[in-house]
């Protein structure tokens, strides 16, 4: 399940229509619980361990069309569809996580200097806990946000 939180929809709406300055990045971060829609902030769920590829935090993306590859207007949908570009971490030293459980969530995050305090925008179920070997690589591929009416 993909979803946007509560958060980010309030954040791109104050972005897109009020002025709000948006992000300057955003962080794809691994997490061990489930969010929701009402999940806020990375205070809220628990990050995997980081280390040996993985850094607290999350893979960094630049607010651009390298980063945001694929943008599609779908008319028999009805919906807007914007694609991240293939997001990995290289296990070196060691598995990620580092240590406990694996990834069950990814989340896209905004770029507050303080990792827990970082918004929750959106987020993807990856179906089971991921974890990886040393040398073996985690990849997430096209990452997707849609935008549909109900």
């Amino acid at each position: 399940m993909a979803g946007w939180t509560n958060r980010g929809k309030k954040n791109v709406l104050d972005i897109v229509y009020r002025g709000a300055t948006p992000p300057t990045n955003f962080y794809i971060a691994l997490v061990t619980d489930t969010p929701t829609a009402d999940t806020n902030v990375m205070s809220d769920l628990t990050e995997i361990a980081a280390g040996n590829g993985y850094t607290s935090g999350g893979f960094e993306l630049d607010r651009n069309s390298t980063d945001f590859d694929s943008l599609v207007e779908d008319d028999t949908g009805d919906q807007g569809e914007l694609k991240i570009k293939d997001v990995s971490w290289l296990a070196s030293g060691g598995s990620i996580p580092s240590s406990g459980d694996g990834a069950l969530y990814a989340v896209m995050i905004d770029d507050n200097g303080t990792v827990s305090s970082r918004e929750v925008w959106h987020y993807w179920s990856l179906t089971s806990a991921r974890s990886v070997g040393a040398g073996a690589t985690l990849t997430l591929q096209d990452l997707e946000l849609d935008l549909n009416e109900s």
